[in-house]
């Protein structure tokens, strides 16, 4: 059989995606887009992952743009396809990172009539992306990527949802791609920085919280240097606590869900707080009461570089429209030495320090003593990925995020993050350590993308922390129904022979020497690699950094 040449409109659109830098694709495929996985083949310069439910497609891409600052890529199919991968475009929305989801969709003239596995893409993804669109003419299909990456990448980073008419990708086009869009210039106005100078100036007990939209390593850095100049308190919000480093002398630690009480105190009595790229959701501020909605004798800086979030939950004293990173660099470049240095910055840290060194506890297999033995034996820049449970609790108060990015985990606290991240923070960086932790429930969600990390040669190591439960589920229902244990209970597989069928060199430990000598061995080999660390399901409620990354309250 003679081969079919490429249409025109699929081949326009991968050279879209290379013009704009896409180098890897996460896909299950699907015959709406079958044109498109034709231009894919021979590119050298897109790596197409094949992954095993959409999912964990949408979760990858989701990852990959947090690593990298451009939008991760993902193609899936209409109908099933989409809705399986709508978790990961709610994910990158409230996470605030940039995606791009490419959905094959109906043919043109078929739409409206209910056809197969129909579903208007706009309005079902609408709500939870900063824009959903169909493309239905070859011509504008240049505009429609620069817009994608445009707006995924500008103000707050987030998901962007294309629908491609299957009819559409066959179309003959003499249309070219559109040159690399960056993202805008948002320097930081100098009236502005020094205003906000005066008022930390002023304040008696200022705090930041930093972290989120728009953060990078240069954030990072000269934020930190300006912090560490005046002594200024530096926590981080929940699940942001890569965006600053752990040995900074004036790193207090992170909020979120079983914060240090300390800090928690210590943000309650501040003067002045600075929110520094974070939106104060609902994880962070423990419900919004802390700092609180509405209060006059505490002053509120929101710096963030989408306008349409300062003002829009908190009554704000002073806002800033910029990026972060050139935000952090006129604070750090700043030369007024009038703002005397604050004590509380050390006070802060001596305080996180304390609550972050694990005590041994009675359980045979003491997960705070694991974390501490991980700290002993793996690099500094180690990537951590989770999904949601109170498994990542231990991970959030005692590893040390040392270096940008190492911390992959939802702030929307969905389940089933852990293995896909992995699998593409393995892809991005090889030489790098990567570790997927899971909670049992958490890693039945998208186990199967072990085999995507088998297929496609990931060096990674996956703990799954077994406690026979749905354990942050229980633990609410242990405090609003005590004894009543109703449909929170598991039966779960040998994780271990699991892991082991996938490909992956596997153990099961019940202690902390298992496991210690597991991790061990682990770190010495390559590819895939899994723990299953079995737990009593009564250590959920007993180390003190409970209930993170809930799934519903």
């Amino acid at each position: 059989m003679t081969a079919r040449p490429t249409p025109d409109a699929a081949k326009l659109l991968v050279d879209c995606l290379i013009e704009q830098g896409a180098d890897r694709i996460f896909t299950v495929p699907g015959e709406s887009f079958l044109q498109v996985l034709d231009a894919l083949h021979g590119r050298d310069e897109i790596e197409l992952v094949t992954c095993r439910q959409e999912g964990g497609v949408a979760f990858m891409a989701c990852a990959d743009g947090t690593m990298t600052g451009r939008p991760g890529i993902a193609f899936v199919t209409r109908g099933p396809g989409a809705t399986n991968a709508s978790i990961g475009v709610h994910v990158a929305h409230q996470d605030s990172q940039p995606m791009i989801l490419f959905v094959g969709d109906v043919d043109r003239s078929m739409r409206e009539r209910e056809g197969f596995q129909e579903i208007d893409f706009p309005a079902f993804f609408g709500p939870i992306c900063k824009w959903a669109a169909r493309i239905d003419s070859a011509d504008r299909i240049p505009e429609f990527v620069a817009r994608a990456y445009a707006t995924a990448i500008s103000g707050r980073p987030g998901p962007v949802v294309l629908a491609l008419p299957e009819d559409m990708l066959s179309d003959a086009t003499q249309a070219t791609p559109r040159p690399f869009v960056s993202r805008p210039a948002q320097a930081a106005c100098p009236n502005a920085m020094m205003a906000l100078m005066a008022m930390i100036g002023d304040a008696a007990s200022p705090i930041a919280i930093i972290g989120g939209a728009g953060w990078n390593p240069k954030a990072r850095e000269n934020f930190q240097r300006f912090a560490e100049r005046i002594g200024l308190p530096v926590a981080t919000a929940f699940r942001r606590q890569d965006a600053i480093s752990p040995s900074s002398p004036v790193y207090a630690g992170n909020l979120g869900y079983g914060p240090n009480p300390k800090l928690v105190e210590r943000v309650k009595q501040a003067d002045l707080v600075l929110a520094i790229g974070a939106r104060l959701g609902e994880a962070t501020t423990d419900g919004y009461s802390f700092p609180a909605l509405d209060r006059e004798d505490q002053l509120l800086v929101h710096i963030h570089p989408d306008p349409e979030e300062l003002h829009r939950v908190y009554r704000t004293d002073f806002s800033m429209c910029c990026a972060m990173d050139e935000f952090a660099e006129a604070a750090a470049l700043w030369e007024d030495r009038s703002i005397i240095s604050f004590d509380a910055g050390a006070e802060a840290h001596a305080e996180w320090e304390a609550w972050a060194t694990p005590k041994p506890s009675q359980f045979a297999l003491d997960l705070g003593q694991c974390v501490a033995f991980m700290r002993e034996t793996f690099p500094a820049d180690t990537i951590i990925c989770n999904g949601a449970g109170n498994f990542s609790g231990w991970w959030h108060r005692y590893w040390r995020y040392g270096g940008f990015p190492t911390q992959l985990a939802p702030t929307s606290g969905a389940m089933g993050y852990g293995v896909p991240a992995a699998v593409a923070a393995a892809r991005r960086f090889p030489d790098r350590t990567v570790v997927a932790l899971a909670g049992d429930g958490d890693f039945l969600m998208n186990g199967q993308e072990l085999a995507t990390a088998v297929q496609h040669g990931c060096d990674m190591i996956v703990l799954v922390i077994d406690n026979g439960a749905y354990g942050t589920i229980r633990m609410h229902q242990e405090r609003e129904f005590p004894t009543r244990v109703s449909g929170t209970e598991l039966a779960n597989p040998d994780f271990a022979a699991l892991g082991a069928a996938y490909g992956a060199w596997s153990a099961r430990v019940e202690t902390t020497d298992q496991f210690k000598q597991a991790l061990s061995e682990a770190q010495g080999l390559r590819g895939l690699r899994l723990i299953h660390c079995v737990i009593e399901v009564e250590q959920l409620a007993a180390s003190g950094a409970t209930v993170s990354g809930l799934r519903s309250r």
